[in-house]
């Protein structure tokens, strides 16, 4: 059904924050400005405004009226998640008709609980900045019909045009400060392991990061190849320039060039005004483009222009502009074959494979799991606000033995949900996700084989020497080992060591 035209009230509002948002200011007044005046005019019962946050993956409310402050904290959504997550993931506006009978509605603010009348509706909307969804822009409404439901949308949709350029700018303020505060420790301490594979890839941040050469990360989906992007930044002399990050693979074939490179006003439909591209956002910083496989062949042989003479023309352009921007990439794929096969330019891959890094997957680093773990159930317990104190023997077993085709996003989602379950202070297995229980240990130590048990015969002789060297010391022994004292105390624990036993001979 179509929306019905808007009232003379609504196109009033639509002027007023249209006239608030050309107005200079600051970033957070502007937008709480425009959700009043969207509660004073148009009757919105709740408005949240929500901008994704590309490296930690996650919706975060960030404005929001008659909501207090730990309830608008609350707010935060994964991509796909609850109804706000979908509009993100799907790009497109959902409409709640009686939120009371709605089993995906997350409540995830806690605020409906505190509601007299149930019965409320709930429109959510993408804010799209181009062809990229940025954040989203929803509102509760008693409850409407079909009709007036079409029209709100409609509105929310005008409003959400209307703040997209100044929620962009405020994601990138916002992602370049967490990258700031991560440069005040070491560049590359936020990329945690000490397993060999992760040692080599911190050598090679640290070979790359002073140079403009171009970077190739591969690796499988969930091992951190944003992460790495970004720590190639931080260390490098332009990690006070825009670090500007585009997915290939989620803009739509027709507009990726004008997301590169931006477009003149009349180039084409719906090219209303002037845009810059990514490579002007990103200046003489960092562009990163992720999932560089899923480029059209046509924006394959602009971007390949760009590497060689550094520089680039906007859609419907004829003058060029300089860049001096650095390029990353990244894929999931494999790009030799994809060459191969015909669905990538060979002359743009032997320019983006430079410097190729490969992102090591998760069930190949070992002792990282723990130390990942570790990591994870601390930054989650302090989110949360709960006191976690250890893990039981069986869920390490659990965790150490699953295969964890997700990598570092898998573990880090099954530790949030296992720190939320937690209780006494202990995460068991009972807390872990389903797909880590599938097989109990038994059937598991049946089917071990062989090669498993070389493997702690070889491990065993490893942490003995280790204790004979360290005279029994099991923190001196970690050291020795590399790895850390909670490890080395759970694998003496599973192959029933007596460290006291190696006290007495010292060395």
């Amino acid at each position: 059904m179509n929306a019905q035209p808007f009232t003379y009230q609504q196109l009033q509002a639509l002027h007023d924050i249209a006239g608030d948002l050309a107005t200079p200011g600051e970033f957070h007044e502007a937008l709480q400005r425009a959700l009043n005046r969207m509660s004073d005019q148009l009757g919105v019962r709740r408005g949240m405004i929500s901008i994704y946050l590309r490296d930690i993956e996650e919706l975060r409310t960030i404005v929001a009226n008659n909501m207090t402050e730990e309830e608008t904290d609350r707010a935060r959504f994964a991509p796909g998640e609850g109804i706000t997550g979908r509009v993100l993931r799907e790009g497109r506006a959902i409409i709640v008709p009686r939120i009371a009978e709605e089993p995906a509605f997350l409540n995830r603010s806690g605020t409906r609980n505190k509601d007299a009348n149930p019965e409320m509706s709930f429109i959510c909307v993408p804010i799209c900045f181009g062809a990229e969804v940025v954040g989203t822009l929803s509102a509760d409404f008693t409850a409407l019909g079909e009709a007036d439901l079409q029209r709100e949308q409609a509105l929310l949709e005008a409003i959400a045009h209307l703040i997209a350029s100044r929620v962009e700018r405020r994601r990138m303020i916002e992602e370049n400060k967490r990258l700031k505060e991560l440069e005040s420790t070491d560049g590359n301490s936020i990329i945690i392991g000490s397993s060999d594979a992760v040692k080599h890839v911190r050598q090679m941040i640290a070979q790359v990061a002073d140079s403009r050469t171009t970077v190739l990360l591969t690796g499988e989906t969930g091992t951190g190849k944003g992460l790495v992007a970004r720590a190639i930044h931080r260390a490098s002399p332009r990690r006070d320039q825009p670090f500007v990050h585009l997915n290939c693979g989620a803009i739509p074939e027709h507009l990726v060039e004008s997301e590169l490179f931006g477009h003149e006003k009349g180039a084409f439909t719906g090219a209303v005004a002037n845009r810059e591209g990514r490579f002007e956002v990103a200046g003489s910083g960092t562009i990163f483009l992720d999932e560089i496989n899923s480029l059209p062949s046509q924006a394959q042989v602009k971007l390949l222009k760009v590497i060689q003479d550094r520089q680039f023309e906007r859609v419907g352009a004829t003058r060029s502009i300089h860049t001096n921007a650095r390029i990353i990439t990244a894929t999931n794929r494999e790009l030799e074959k994809e060459v191969e096969e015909g669905r990538f330019r060979a002359d743009l891959f032997y320019r983006l494979n430079v410097f190729p890094i490969l992102i090591p997957p998760l069930r190949n680093r070992g002792a990282d799991i723990m130390l990942l773990t570790d990591h994870f159930i601390a930054r989650y317990a302090e989110e949360m606000g709960r006191k976690v104190e250890r893990i039981d023997t069986p869920a390490i077993d659990l965790l150490m033995a699953y295969h964890w085709p997700g990598n570092v996003r898998e573990l880090e989602n099954a530790i949030e949900r296992a720190v939320l379950l937690s209780e006494g202070g202990v995460i068991t297995t009972r807390c872990l996700p389903p797909s880590l229980q599938m097989k109990s240990m038994e059937e598991r130590a049946g089917t071990r084989g062989r090669l498993e048990q070389l493997v702690a015969a070889y491990e065993m002789g490893l942490i003995k020497d280790a204790l004979k060297d360290a005279g029994g010391n099991q923190t001196k022994a970690a050291q020795l080992l590399e790895t850390t004292k909670r490890i080395i105390q759970y694998k003496i624990a599973k192959y029933d060591i007596e460290y006291r036993n190696f006290r007495k001979s010292g060395r």
